[in-house]
């Protein structure tokens, strides 16, 4: 193990390297903001001291991007947090990619939710029911049954109308755990729940004894699963081919690593050795199997629990937005579309659908694809396009910023237009601003653009529109014009035909719209 220190030492005989303090940073950033540029490596210690890091304070995420023209960010353990060091710097860098671990890590993660290899089974132990319920649900909707184990196990054990000690019960939890335990019903998919605990007594001259999960009576304290239990899961797991254990097996009040732990953590091993697929989440999780295995690259680990939660919850990583490349995106387009190979028109910001279902309408010989931030206006889009039998629209939840080139470079046919329509007036805050057509989205619309293929800009606030134009002009690569006229004059009347919802209601009160196409060369 190298100190940092010594890496510190030995970098500074190689490069110019300056190792600033977590206590002095902003002093510093202050005093050299216009040195930063010329120094070869800068090492921030510990930026989580800081408050302006946890509140991704616009000022300092300017200041540490000062000088830098590229941002790697290789904190995949962080990807779950709004932070000044991995999401603001964002804003100030040319472009933001991930590092090699970073990236790997990624795609790791997308393999808790295949289930090409089946039967897939999950071992969740843990305590929070209420707010892991939204990840348990989307568990339940993939695996093939579930293992509940540590206090997880208690809420689970509640609902089904078993004597549970009330220090053991979570407020609010057993209400999701009957909306979990109906999910599994209707998959027809098991959820198991300890058959025995290792309890502490109150009184019994016994300090540690067995109990039967019915027979949990006052007086004694769940601490570990017992030897019922591990038998059980070592019965049920024994013929799976992919296995998820998150989280802690133990009830959580002993210090140390609880023989349930290295019992399941043995077992897991087993099953690898068998040909099973282990993924392992969790600090206690990733101990545990340290400590019997010396195979421990055959395993997909995650220390970090918090990313993985966030994301079978369906959140979105700050971490990964932020990134000019978001998640990989598998978009099967034969199954979304009639005919993949028709031009496409995407909507940037498509809202609650509107404009794209008049103009899948009227134009059904092309291909439309809205691309919307808001999760919810996106489900009901597409429940409408299911109850309407829709096959030349449909709509994806994405930041389109990092995920335009991600999504849009697998369509099988050409991009032939795409619109930007009315961003919305909450980010004309000049803090704000970059968000809304930055270099990377610009450089990656121009890329797909078919040669002579058009972006459609329109705002009802002048200042915004030019703004989205001039974008488009300056990285445009050179190949981007205005489709007509010397390029000072806005178009009066909606060349498309179709309004949107916001256009309408602009136009209706009698306020003016301004619009411009640019064309590709």
């Amino acid at each position: 193990m190298i100190s940092s220190e010594f890496l510190a030492d030995y970098l500074s005989s190689l490069l110019q390297l300056k190792v600033v303090p977590a206590s002095g940073v902003s002093n510093f950033m202050e005093a050299n903001a216009g040195e930063l540029q010329y120094a070869d490596i800068f090492l921030l210690d510990d930026l989580a001291k800081h408050r302006e890091e946890v509140s991704n304070c616009l000022e300092f995420s300017k200041k540490l991007s000062s000088g830098a023209t590229i941002f790697v960010n290789d904190a995949f353990s962080l990807s779950h947090k709004i932070l000044a060091s991995t999401v603001g710097v964002a804003r100030f860098c040319h472009a933001s990619i991930a590092g090699f671990c970073f990236e790997e890590e990624l795609n790791q993660l997308l393999t808790i939710i295949d289930t090409s290899r089946r039967p897939y089974y999950a071992i969740i132990g843990g305590s929070n029911f209420s707010r892991k319920s939204a990840a348990l649900h989307h568990l339940a909707s993939k695996c093939d049954g579930l293992v509940f184990v540590g206090k997880l196990a208690f809420q689970v054990m509640k609902a089904l109308g078993l004597p549970v000690p009330a220090f053991c019960v979570e407020q609010n939890a057993v209400g999701e755990a009957l909306k979990l335990i109906k999910l599994a019903e209707s998959r027809k998919i098991p959820m198991y729940y300890p058959d025995d605990f290792w309890c502490l007594s109150d009184s019994s001259t016994k300090p540690l004894d067995i109990v039967r999960s019915d027979e949990i009576v006052s007086g004694w304290t769940p601490v570990d699963l017992g030897p019922s239990s591990l038998k059980r899961i070592s019965s049920l797991i024994s013929g799976c081919k992919k296995i998820l254990w998150v989280g802690s097996s133990d009830c959580g009040l002993l210090k140390r690593n609880t023989v349930g732990a290295s019992e399941l953590a043995q077992m897991l091993e087993t099953t690898r050795k068998s040909g099973c697929d282990v993924i392992v989440v969790g600090g206690a999780a990733c101990k545990a199997l340290a400590g019997i295995s010396t195979s421990s690259p055959q395993y997909t680990m995650f220390h970090s629990a918090s990313v993985v939660w966030e994301f079978l919850k369906g959140r979105t990583l700050p971490g990964v937005t932020a990134l000019d490349k978001a998640y990989p995106h598998d978009i099967k387009w034969n199954t979304i579309f009639s005919d993949p190979t028709r031009p496409l028109v995407v909507d940037i910001g498509s809202g609650n659908g509107l404009f794209l279902f008049e103009m899948a309408r009227r134009w059904k010989y092309s291909n439309f694809l809205g691309l919307e931030i808001n999760e919810k206006l996106v489900t009901r889009c597409l429940d409408y396009v299911l109850q309407c039998n829709l096959k030349n629209v449909h709509f994806i939840s994405a930041n389109a910023t990092s995920t335009f080139r991600s999504i849009v470079s697998s369509y099988p046919g050409d991009l032939v237009l795409v619109a930007i329509q009315c961003p919305n007036p909450d980010f004309n805050k000049e803090e704000h601003r970059w968000r809304m057509v930055q270099r990377i989205l610009v450089e990656a619309i121009i890329d797909l653009l078919v040669t002579s293929g058009k972006v459609f800009l329109q705002s009802d606030i002048e200042a915004v529109a030019i703004r989205m134009k001039e974008q488009f002009i300056l990285y445009g690569k050179g190949e981007v014009s205005v489709d007509g006229g010397d390029g000072t004059e806005w178009i009066d009347e909606n060349p498309l035909g179709v309004r949107s919802d916001w256009e309408r209601h602009v136009i209706g009160r009698g306020a003016p719209m301004y619009r411009t196409i640019l064309i590709k060369a």
